[in-house]
């Protein structure tokens, strides 16, 4: 069954008079539980696609269908508040850049989500996942007291805090060396497989994208 159901996508945008054609026509279905990678060139439309595919982002034109609602088609789209509520009950972010909170300990970091979405902490679900993640003697440190793995790994303890379906993987290991870049996408791996979680990656990394079941390569905004 697809989670998400992408069809005849487009992304334009406007530099000075000029139109870039970011995303161009994609025709594209992910199976719940899939893992699947998206890599090609810089400017090739990778992110944007995973951006509108996020609900980040809105198409320019095409459909977008995300857990059988519809959220583009033609010319209706979501209001912003339906749209909030998919992102939230849908899907956990991770970024190149790990966009923590330098103020915070690494448990304030990870509870963000829960407060934007007015759930109770659940300690039971902290442990877990950041057992799993090796982060259960770093939750009272603030993130300039960990590795940058580390701090990715947070990232991803965030990401799953509110029990995403998919995870969205915009580049996770641009900023790490080659073992910590393995160790990341291995725990992706293992969410994946265990957890049964969605898994979308964007990377330049070739051995990264070999953890995926399916790996799509994007050139001037299609799919190849």
């Amino acid at each position: 069954m697809s989670i998400i159901r992408a069809h005849k996508l487009v992304k334009k945008y406007l530099r000075g008079s000029e139109e870039i054609m970011a995303v161009n026509g994609i025709d594209i279905a992910i199976q719940t539980g899939e893992f699947i990678a998206f890599i090609g060139a810089s400017g090739s439309g990778k992110t944007t696609l995973l951006h509108m595919l996020g609900c980040l982002d809105n198409p320019s034109a095409g459909e977008l269908y995300v857990g059988g609602e519809t959220v583009y088609k033609d010319n209706f789209r979501l209001p912003e508040r339906k749209l909030t509520h998919i992102r939230r009950r849908t899907f956990g972010y991770i970024f190149q850049k790990f966009y923590l909170i330098p103020t915070l300990t690494v448990l304030e970091n990870i509870l963000l989500p829960h407060t934007f979405t007015q759930r109770r902490d659940n300690r039971n679900k902290v442990m877990e996942v950041t057992k799993l993640l090796g982060l259960d003697h770093r939750l009272m440190h603030l993130p300039k007291e960990i590795s940058g793995g580390e701090m990715q790994r947070v990232a991803i303890a965030r990401a799953m805090i509110n029990e995403p379906k998919v995870i969205l993987a915009d580049e996770p290991t641009g900023n790490l060396d080659t073992k910590r870049s393995e160790e990341i996408a291995g725990i992706l791996t293992q969410l994946n497989q265990e957890k049964g979680i969605t898994i979308i990656l964007v990377t330049h990394n070739p051995s990264i994208a070999q953890k995926a079941g399916r790996i799509v390569e994007l050139r001037d905004g299609q799919l190849i």
